[in-house]
């Protein structure tokens, strides 16, 4: 599939549906709950009758309760940092939940409202009321909790899914830029020997139009068959050849097993590029630049330098870090690979300018 179709696939996608929650889930806790804890609290007492009519009538109040905290107090108190009143409201809940319990239980169920406690309970007691509303809590604590954890879950999730497409747009830009840059220095080529009148135009052009073929496949597919990469440098190169002549020297070796390895597509284009515009181009003297091509043990080591032209060595020229084609390789490494699967170097050294990437391949 072409990078632009899977980049299209990714930006309409949203959060993962196995953090939405539906009324059958909310049915199927419920339930579960009310099974477990009747059984729990029958085999307490040895009493499933009255465990099962307790708890009919205390799970609609644990559920009121809960959903009252989760959909209402929470947003509009806790959410809002109103903590006290959020504090005062839970308690005036849980106080209103007390009153009604008793009540249901005193003239439903049993006038002994607590018969597990020492004694008769008929009314409301210090004792009924503390271990009555602690009970609703920990429901209400362990529903929240429940929800709390799929919302983070779900916001983990979506910022994820953001940060991708945030960062599938910003490779694609960066994509998108090689092309135009890539012939915006060759038309300046063609354009230069033109002017001259060159016999050796109509070639630039043939070897161009070869290029154009190529990028217009290959900048679309997310990563390019690294043989396909290698002939797309040898035709530049053959182009630059055809501009400088007897001007530049380039030695290019290329060695080890290059079968079903794959490569970013105009990955290393800017690399061979930036020898000519920041060398041979600048240069009055005959030029020297070598690459080296090796495929070992699942990496490309890939090393190109470049003799610096004399007038920019005597003006201290800093290091050529910046401009659109080494910056585009650093941002399109950082985006498209993993930090452990490449490493790049940049650097002066011996009057030559170096770049060394060693990558995943």
């Amino acid at each position: 599939m072409y990078i632009n179709d899977k980049l299209e696939d990714l930006l309409k996608e949203t959060t993962s549906p196995k953090y939405n929650i539906t009324y059958k889930h909310h049915i199927i806790f419920w339930a579960t709950y009310f099974i477990l804890n009747t059984l729990r609290w029958g085999s307490l007492h040895s009493d499933f009758e009255y465990s099962l009519k307790t708890n009919i009538i205390g799970f609609p109040i644990h559920i009121a309760l809960s959903y009252f905290n989760i959909y209402f107090l929470m947003p509009k108190f806790l959410y809002q940092r109103k903590y006290i009143i959020y504090a005062v409201v839970t308690i005036l809940s849980l106080f209103v939940m007390l009153v009604v319990k008793f009540n249901l239980t005193y003239y439903f169920v049993d006038t002994n409202v607590m018969p597990e406690s020492p004694g008769y309970t008929d009314h409301i007691t210090l004792n009924y009321a503390i271990t009555t509303m602690f009970g609703e809590l920990y429901v209400v604590a362990f529903a929240t909790a429940i929800k709390i954890t799929i919302d983070w879950l779900r916001e983990h999730d979506k910022l994820h899914h953001v940060e991708k497409r945030q960062l599938a747009t910003e490779l694609k830009f960066l994509r998108s830029q090689v092309s135009p840059h890539f012939f915006f220095n060759t038309l300046n080529n063609i354009y230069s020997l033109t002017l001259e009148k060159s016999d050796k135009a109509p070639q630039v052009i043939l070897k161009l139009s070869e290029l154009m073929r190529y990028l217009l496949y290959a900048t679309r597919k997310h990563k390019q068959d690294l043989r396909s990469e290698i002939e797309c440098i040898q035709n530049y190169i053959d182009l630059e050849r055809i501009r400088f002549n007897d001007l530049l020297q380039i030695d290019i070796g290329i060695s080890g097993n290059l079968d079903n390895k794959v490569i970013s597509p105009m990955l290393l284009i800017p690399l061979i590029e930036n020898c000519f515009k920041h060398g041979a181009r600048k240069s009055i003297d005959k030029m020297c630049i070598a690459i080296d091509i090796n495929v070992s043990n699942g990496f490309l080591y890939f090393n190109v330098s470049n003799t610096i032209p004399k007038s920019s060595s005597d003006s201290k020229m800093a290091t050529r870090s910046g401009g659109i084609g080494l910056s585009n390789v650093k941002k399109r490494l950082e985006l498209g690979y993993d930090s452990k699967d490449y490493d790049l170097a940049i650097f002066e050294k011996d009057n030559t300018f170096n770049v060394m990437l060693k990558l995943k391949v």
